[in-house]
């Protein structure tokens, strides 16, 4: 009797090791799939999954009172870069204090960027894809002699 008790016991302790090497196959997989979306979330927030619009892009150099901030220029991004939007970007004021990167892509491009602007302003002058920059912002990535360029733009999640 005591011969089949200890065939019954090692015969549990094999299939528990089946068992362990499985759990650990699940574990490890399981692990591989974290990694990975841990990854891809990541690269999605650093590109913004957002594919660059073409757009023109002017510039101004009177900011306030502005549609975003009025009369309070204290506001404004201190590096100077910030842009006026058109209405169909402004949407109502929603895209107030929103960042976009912009590429200066055609005639006039001084080799700079692309930079990132601030919106504290509404353009109700403005294409649907044009931005209205501060000087300093233009200047940045384009000759002001030139006054309008064409650009890549698109929206940052995180500034």
């Amino acid at each position: 009797m005591q011969m089949q008790e200890v065939r019954w016991s090692l015969d549990n302790l094999a299939g528990d090791n089946q068992g362990l090497s499985e759990m650990t196959s699940n574990i490890r997989t399981f692990s591989y799939i974290y990694v990975f979306t841990i990854v891809s979330c990541m690269l999605a927030l650093e590109f913004n999954g957002a594919e660059a619009i073409a757009g023109t892009a002017t510039y101004y150099t009177e900011s306030t009172p502005s549609a975003c901030y009025g009369d309070d220029s204290s506001q404004f991004p201190s590096d100077g870069n910030f842009a006026a939007a058109s209405s169909a970007i402004f949407n109502g004021g929603a895209a107030c204090g929103q960042y976009y990167t912009i590429a200066c892509t055609g005639n006039g491009c001084n080799g700079g960027g692309p930079i990132s602007v601030e919106i504290v302003d509404l353009c109700p002058g403005c294409a649907a894809n044009q931005f209205d920059l501060s000087e300093t912002a233009f200047s940045k990535i384009a000759d002001t002699a030139v006054g309008v360029i064409d650009i890549d733009y698109s929206q940052k999640i995180n500034n």
